[in-house]
């Protein structure tokens, strides 16, 4: 019998001596012992996981980001700069303008000055009567402010909406009214509201989308989205200074200017923007078939007029004939005039045109030209004492001598020449107008637009070295004179371009001091100076004139010459570029040799 604890302890002999299942008896090995895991490590373990995962996700993202296009919508509002609903953007052609019209009662409004500034200059504002006013060849139309009714020639017409709307010292004309008169086309969106106007037709460079493409602010692809163009919509494609890549700037048919991926549209194609069936009005022109001969006549009282006979005698083959007989004597358009009846009855009789002519130079120091010219009835009261001052004396023209001209009166004169133009025109009136030569100081004088309301634009070759100026010069030497004649026949046609020619030169003084003086002679007073003086005129290729330059009592005499060679040579640069004709300040001044060479090239 065995006890308990020998079982137990047999039991325990019995399984540490059980052989390996291999029948092979393998070493002890000792035991290993279980390291228990510290508890803190799993919160650790799960920071890191977490970490990981967030960083791995927002580098994801920010790479989405950066990479993928933003969907964000531009402000367009902000875009246009609109700060209410009234207000309305203006593209015009290819550009955003910074002025901004009107959108009321379903109508486009301009400011008058964008209007002038950008679609016809030729409509003119007159804010001291609030009249806007349109010249015609032969009518004048005109509106009011806060009305639908506008008179052609006096005549009532009216449209079915007001036509000039005023917002404080801003004046807003009807688009639509602007389009009766103006070649161009527009079209215009709401919400936001702006307007696009067309004035360039013919073929333009245009883009396709190739599928629905973006439009975006900026070349980027986070600018935010102006517009959308749908698949096969088309886009006219901007000029930039600088290329950008990958980018091409463009203007939609929706009016927007942004820029396009260029992988999301086709190449440059062409595609015709068609102009407008329009009819522009003709302005005919009472231009002579044969060449001006003209010459000016300086009639300083009544009584000068006495002296159209001799003056007349001494001349050959003169076809015109223009006496100074008008002048500006008010602000209100009142003129002074010594116009005579004998004296055009006498030039008629002996086949001479008579030409009258209206000068601010007078009175300049009581009148302005600006208030005289700015507003309508002055202007209006000048053109009609004028013109029945012509018809009273039987006269062929009129000639402005207009000298002080301001660039503030400018745009109110041309005003003045467009009415003019428009009564002589129907009279049968000539009207010619004086002009400096072109110079960057009196451009403002528009010969462009005086070339299609006036029949002759004459310019005043003379005057190059001025009575104030400081230092001796020619009065009109070759170069002078062909280049004023070259820049104004970049702006009035050749057949109504009158060159005027000096009969009279300066004798210059520059004494020890510096300071200059002259005295103004004729031809034969200069040669007279030239004889006196024993001094014998070279001839100055460069000037086209004879010189004289002697030295007494230590002063320096100089005198650049008009006589028949220098006048010859400009008459030469008449025929060069086949100009309408030749005039000649003064009458009195010249040597009677002197119209055997111009009837050689004015007949």
């Amino acid at each position: 019998m065995i006890r308990e604890g020998e079982e137990r302890e047999n039991m325990e002999e019995g399984r540490r001596e059980r052989p390996p299942r291999n029948g092979r008896q393998r070493g002890r090995r000792p035991r290993r012992r279980r390291r228990r895991r510290d508890p803190r490590i799993f919160p650790v373990l799960i920071a890191v996981s977490l970490f990981l995962l967030v960083s791995a996700f927002m580098a994801g993202r920010m790479l989405y980001e950066k990479y993928s296009p933003s969907k964000e919508p531009a402000d367009t509002r902000e875009y246009f700069h609109l700060e209410n609903d009234q207000e309305i953007a203006v593209l015009f052609n290819d550009a955003l303008l910074e002025d901004k019209g009107r959108f009321l009662d379903g109508r486009v409004y301009l400011n008058v000055e964008t209007v002038y500034q950008y679609l016809n200059p030729r409509f003119y504002w007159d804010a001291s009567e609030n009249t806007y006013l349109y010249a015609l060849p032969t009518e004048l139309v005109s509106a009011q402010v806060g009305s639908s009714e506008y008179t052609i020639s006096k005549a009532r017409q009216n449209e079915d909406y007001v036509i000039l709307r005023a917002d404080g010292e801003s004046v807003f004309v009807a688009l639509d009214f602007v389009h009766k008169y103006t070649n161009f086309t527009y079209e215009y969106w709401e919400d936001p509201n702006h307007v696009h106007i067309v004035t360039e037709f013919g073929i333009r460079d245009v883009v396709t989308a190739q599928k629905k493409t973006q439009v975006r602010y900026q070349a980027g692809i986070k600018s935010p989205i102006l517009t959308t163009v749908d698949k096969g919509g088309t886009m006219y494609v901007l000029e930039e200074a600088e290329a950008i890549d990958e980018w091409t700037r463009v203007l939609t048919k929706d009016g927007y200017i942004g820029y396009v991926r260029d992988r999301q549209i086709s190449s440059v194609t062409q595609e015709t923007v068609e102009e407008p069936e329009f009819e522009e009005p003709v302005f005919t022109s009472l231009t002579k078939d044969h060449a001006v001969n003209m010459a000016w006549h300086q009639v300083t009282t009544a009584d000068a007029n006495d002296t159209i006979y001799k003056m007349l005698a001494n001349t050959k083959g003169l076809t015109t004939i223009s006496p100074t007989w008008f002048f500006l004597s008010d602000d209100d358009g009142g003129i002074e005039s010594l116009a005579s009846q004998e004296y055009v009855s006498y030039c008629h009789q002996n086949g001479v045109e008579v030409w009258g002519l209206v000068e601010d130079i007078r009175h300049k120091d009581t009148i302005t030209d600006y208030e005289i010219f700015s507003r309508t009835t002055s202007r209006q009261r000048l053109v009609n004492n004028l013109i029945a001052q012509a018809i009273q004396y039987d006269l062929d023209g009129i000639n402005l001598d207009m000298e002080f001209i301001s660039e503030q009166s400018a745009r109110a004169y041309l005003q003045f020449i467009r009415e003019l133009s428009i009564m002589c025109r129907l009279n049968g009136i000539i009207l010619s107008v004086d002009n400096y030569v072109p110079a960057a100081h009196n451009m403002f004088y528009d010969r462009r637009e005086q070339g299609i309301f006036a029949d002759y634009v004459i310019i005043m070759g003379y005057d190059e070295t001025p009575s104030n100026s400081e230092t001796a010069g020619s009065v009109a030497s070759i170069g002078f004179v062909d280049q004023g004649i070259q820049k104004t026949l970049e702006e009035v046609p050749n057949e109504k371009v009158i060159n005027a020619i000096p009969f009279y030169t300066r004798f210059w003084k520059t004494d020890e001091n510096g300071e200059v003086t002259f005295e103004t002679l004729g031809m034969e007073g200069a040669s007279t100076k030239a004889v006196n003086n024993s001094v014998e005129p070279v001839w100055d290729e460069s000037s086209g004139q004879y010189y004289i330059e002697l030295e007494y009592e230590g002063s320096i005499y100089q005198m650049w010459m008009e006589e028949e060679r220098s006048i010859e040579e400009k008459l030469k640069l008449m025929k060069q570029y086949e100009l309408g004709g030749a005039s000649f300040w003064k009458l009195g001044l010249e040597r009677p040799a002197v119209w055997d060479v111009i009837l050689r090239y004015v007949n």
